[in-house]
């Protein structure tokens, strides 16, 4: 053997002999295999050129020993090779071709320990080789989980639960099973468990969620801990019923009194050993739960606003809706007024008079109770409509209007149509509404042009269509966009509410209402009544 410092053991590295990683110094290692040398040289002359019969071939093991930690696994083959060749030699020399038995005993005993060495050399060298890449790879792990926890931007911390964990198992066994009602008995139960969690490690984002503190300043949590926080209570009786995760929201105070809120992490280890390092994540959400709570101030305020717009609206419907049947209420009483006048009085006008008075106080009154149902959810009375005999008599509602305005009414229709399940006063209000504005669409159409029709046909997917078509000027296309929007109106005096309550009205039904221009000229607005089967 020579010194690693010379050239042969520079020649010795290059051929994997030699192993790179000394495990002692470099001098130490010198005087070992220079001792080694020695001994084998010394064995080698003793085993051939003297006659002591004994096995001192299994000396060479000696040697074997003293090269393990140098020389790699090749390196303690080769060298095992060289000393069974010597011994070999050695056995040669001494007896030649003459066969003896107890020599040749003695060199199969030298030779069996020989290998036998070099067997646990080579099998203990591969567990060391094992053991360091497993002690590297744990470093390794190590390095990144510490850059990791140390780098992160979420506020990490390592607390040793193992005193707290303890204290509460003691609670168990000694039979405690609600440990909230055993913390609300013991007013002093939390701050001892607190005290019982010491820190053992916090990264700079946890440093900086708390006010910028310095490390021995977090070691323990009790300063920062808000007075009438319940989450850590939850922590403990989640440790307390063996979980294994723990995820809540809680409060703590900064070192310069600001209070946050924090998105509370912890994960449990299933052995209770490694319950001295637990992991503890907190999320600063103080931003987000400001920001939800303005929301929610602004939900409510949101909320007023719409309830505001709302009886702003039903205002607008109620004034638009009960405009018609109020004012024909004042003009029967009024044309009432001069049938009595007359001398003698014209009793059978006024009882005509009378009649309609009713029958427009009742519409009046079906109107506000229609109303009433939608504000109060209740869901309308629904009955089979003919849509014939509905046309028909709003017809007759509005006779006096369609004179008084010069209007020819038309009505074609279809054989057969089936009779619709529907509230019957909101058809009537979707009818009087449209029948309203042709006429006033028809305000500068010469006398002798003005015409109403209206037309009741089957619609496909079971349903019936009735189109009102007037001989007006028809809709512009800027009218069209926004006709249906509420409180849009081209009318001095309008709301603006008409049309978007009827289509209201029939959507909520399953129906449509659509305008546009007929071919003819004219508007032409379409009302699709589904079909509906009757609640037996």
């Amino acid at each position: 053997m020579v010194p690693l410092k010379s050239k042969w053991g520079k020649a010795l590295r290059s051929l994997a002999l030699v192993n790179p990683k000394r495990r002692l110094p470099a001098r130490h290692e010198i005087g070992i295999l220079s001792f080694a040398v020695v001994l084998t040289a010394t064995v080698f002359y003793l085993d051939t050129f003297t006659d002591i019969h004994s096995a001192l071939a299994t000396l060479y093991v000696i040697t074997l020993l003293l090269s393990a930690e140098t020389l790699t696994e090749k390196g303690t083959l080769l060298l095992t090779a060289m000393c069974i060749g010597l011994a070999a030699f050695s056995y040669a020399v001494a007896h030649g071709l003459q066969a003896d038995l107890a020599a040749t005993l003695r060199l199969t005993v030298a030779v069996a320990a020989m290998l036998i060495t070099c067997a646990l050399i080579i099998r203990n060298q591969r567990a060391r080789l094992d053991l360091i890449k497993f002690n590297m790879a744990l470093q390794s792990s190590e390095e990144r989980y510490r850059t990791i926890f140390e780098q992160s931007r979420v506020a990490l911390w390592e607390r040793d639960y193992s005193q707290v964990r303890a204290m509460l198992m003691a609670l168990k066994a000694d039979g405690v099973e609600d440990l909230g009602a055993h913390a609300r008995e013991n007013p002093d139960f939390l701050e001892q468990c607190i005290a019982r969690i010491p820190t053992v490690a916090a990264n700079a984002a946890a440093l900086e969620l708390l006010g910028n503190v310095r490390g021995e300043n977090a070691s323990s949590m009790r300063r920062f801990i808000a007075q009438n926080d319940a989450t850590f209570l939850d922590l403990i009786v989640a440790i307390f019923n063996n979980e294994t995760h723990f995820e809540g929201k809680g409060s703590i105070i900064t070192s310069d009194g600001a209070h946050k809120h924090v998105l509370l992490t912890v994960g449990f280890p299933e052995d209770p050993a490694n319950f001295n390092r637990v992991i503890v994540g907190m999320l600063d959400v103080t931003e987000r739960e400001l920001a939800q709570k303005a929301l929610f101030e602004a939900q409510a305020e949101l909320a007023l606003a719409s309830r505001a717009a709302t009886v702003g609206a039903l205002s607008a419907s109620l004034a638009h809706e009960l405009n018609q049947p109020l004012a024909a209420l004042v003009v029967n009483a009024q044309t009432l007024l001069r049938w009595l006048d007359r001398d003698p009085p014209d009793l059978d006008a006024v009882a005509r008079s009378a009649e309609r008075i009713a029958r427009d106080s009742q519409r009046a009154s079906d109107i506000i109770q229609s109303t009433r149902s939608m504000l109060g959810k209740r869901t309308p009375v629904r009955e089979p409509v003919s849509l014939v005999d509905l046309v028909t008599e709003t017809r007759a509602l509005m006779e006096g209007e369609l004179a008084r305005n010069r209007i020819m009414f038309e009505t074609r229709a279809a054989s057969n149509i089936s009779p619709v399940s529907a509230v019957r006063i909101e058809l009537q209000q979707v009818l009087i509404n449209l029948i309203t504005n042709a006429i006033q669409a028809m305000g500068e159409t010469p006398d002798e042009l003005r015409r109403i029709s209206v037309s009741i046909e089957p619609a496909a997917a079971e349903s019936v269509a009735v189109r009102i078509h007037d001989s007006g000027p028809g809709l512009s296309a800027d009218i069209v966009a926004k006709l249906f929007r509420p409180f849009h109106t081209t009318k001095d005096t309008g709301l603006g509410m008409g049309l978007a309550i009827c289509r209201s009205m029939l959507e909520a039904r399953g129906g449509t209402l659509t305008a546009s221009n007929h071919a003819e000229g004219g508007a032409l607005f379409e009302m699709i009544v589904p079909i509906e089967a009757l609640d037996e």
